[in-house]
This record gives C-alpha cells, sequence and structure tokens, in this order.
C-alpha cells in the first residue's frame, strides 16, 4: 500500500507505541485519526502531527467506537487502515500466598478492566473499521499490537490471556477479510522504552534490559519502522511480527 494520503486510525494514539507508529505513518504521507482516552494529550499529538484528527473515546465503550469511526469517515471520506494499539496493564497474581494462607489475588475488576480494553476494545475498533472497509470497497490493512506476553508471563493473567486472543482474532481476521481485499497483520513488541518504561526504577529496568539478548530495551520509532513496513507490503497478509531483540519470556 503507497501510503501517501491514505487515511490510517490508530488507538492509544496519544503517547508511546501509539503515537510513535502515528509520527512514522503520518512521515510517509498518511492521514491520522488519532483514538485514545487522555484529551489533553490527544491535542498535542495533533498539533504535532500534519493532517491528523483526534477522537478522544473508550475504545471498550460500543456506542463510543461506533460514533467515533463513523465521524472518521464522515471527516476524511476513507479508511484505508487501523492500528488496534491502545491496552492497559493490571499485573499481579493470580493467586499469593502459601500452604495454609492466601495473601492476595488477581481482584476480577483487573481481570475486567484489561480484556475490556485489550480485546474487547481490539475487537470493537477492527469490527467498526472493517464494516467501513468492506461496505465502500477500500482495500486496506489492520495491525493488531500483541506482546511477547501472549505466550504466557508470569503475574499476567489478564495481559497474557488478552494478547493472546489478539493474535487469536488476528488470524480469524485474516481467514474473513481477505476475500474483501483487506489484510490483518500483528506485532508483539518486547520490552520497549517508551516513556512509562524508562520511569522505571533504575535497578529494574538495568535488570530487564539484561534478559535481552541485544542488551537493551527496544525503541519505539523500531516498532514504527516495522508497522510502517507491513502497511507497505501487500504480501505480508496473517502474521505475528515479534520485535523482541531476541527476548524470551
Amino acid at each position: 500500500m503507497d501510503l501517501n494520503n491514505k487515511v490510517i486510525a490508530v488507538t492509544g494514539a496519544a503517547r508511546g507505541l501509539g503515537f510513535a507508529m502515528a509520527k512514522a505513518l503520518t512521515e510517509k504521507g498518511a492521514k491520522i485519526a488519532l483514538i485514545d482516552v487522555n484529551e489533553a494529550l490527544l491535542v498535542s499529538a495533533a498539533e504535532q502531527l500534519a493532517g491528523s484528527r483526534y477522537y478522544c473515546l473508550d475504545v471498550s465503550n460500543e456506542a463510543a467506537v461506533e460514533a467515533a469511526f463513523a465521524q472518521i469517515w464522515q471527516n476524511f471520506g476513507a479508511l484505508n487502515g487501523l492500528v488496534n494499539n491502545a491496552g492497559i496493564i493490571r499485573d499481579g497474581l493470580m493467586v499469593k500466598g502459601e500452604p495454609g494462607n492466601i495473601i492476595s489475588e488477581m481482584s476480577f475488576d483487573d481481570w475486567q478492566a484489561v480484556i475490556n480494553i485489550n480485546l474487547s476494545g481490539v475487537f470493537l475498533c477492527g469490527r467498526a473499521a472493517a464494516k467501513l472497509m468492506v461496505e465502500h470497497t477500500q482495500q486496506a490493512c489492520i495491525l493488531n499490537i500483541s506482546s511477547i506476553s501472549a505466550e504466557g508471563n508470569y503475574g499476567q493473567s489478564n495481559y497474557s490471556a488478552a494478547k493472546a486472543g489478539v493474535e487469536a482474532l488476528t488470524t480469524v481476521w485474516t481467514k474473513e477479510l481477505a476475500r474483501h481485499k483487506i489484510r490483518c497483520v500483528a506485532i508483539a513488541p518486547g520490552f520497549i522504552m517508551t516513556d512509562m518504561v524508562a520511569s522505571m526504577n533504575q535497578a529494574a529496568l538495568q535488570k530487564a534490559s539484561a534478559m535481552v539478548p541485544v542488551g537493551r530495551g527496544g525503541q519505539p520509532e523500531e516498532v514504527a519502522s516495522m508497522a510502517v513496513n507491513l502497511f507497505e507490503n501487500d504480501f505480508i497478509n496473517g502474521v505475528v511480527y515479534k520485535v523482541h531483540g531476541g527476548m524470551r519470556i
């Protein structure tokens, strides 16, 4: 896909990986619909990206998602891509304790919050985007952001389950949407130095970086570069690309 003047919606776009991908796509000439729950950061992001518009909403809210994508079509008159990036973390052991003494457990609220945003939000935005792409015969690509935690990470029952579900959705949508000339791919990042990660305790940061065979955390721009490549290469479909520097969990 030639990205010049193509319209791409990016969720979780106000900062971190989402903003890095939106910026890289903008530099290729794409017009970005920025989606996030933080309006103040959205305004700042939109000011930095020429030709973009922003939409403030919770991606787990079905009515809000449907309204936002209808507005995106009204504003741009096209939708050629979606980056399903919005996500949250609520880490904790499913059960923490010892024989005869349960100390804590993952709350159902923490389980549900992550599933709502990281999995249901991906479904809702993917469905809304696909309806527009199919109805208006738009050659398009949906890019889902997974994680190496999809393989199952200690203390992340909710996050790992959601990201495994995202990878399953990528496979299903590849099969269902191919006849409409819509591709679906995914990226599973590893330890990436977003602003949130960079603010970690220095000792913890060094310990995590040491687990990466290349000896450092990844940069958001390195994930963004892969995102651009996946949009541009029309023969890549139905796969999950791991951008993790060789890290295993």
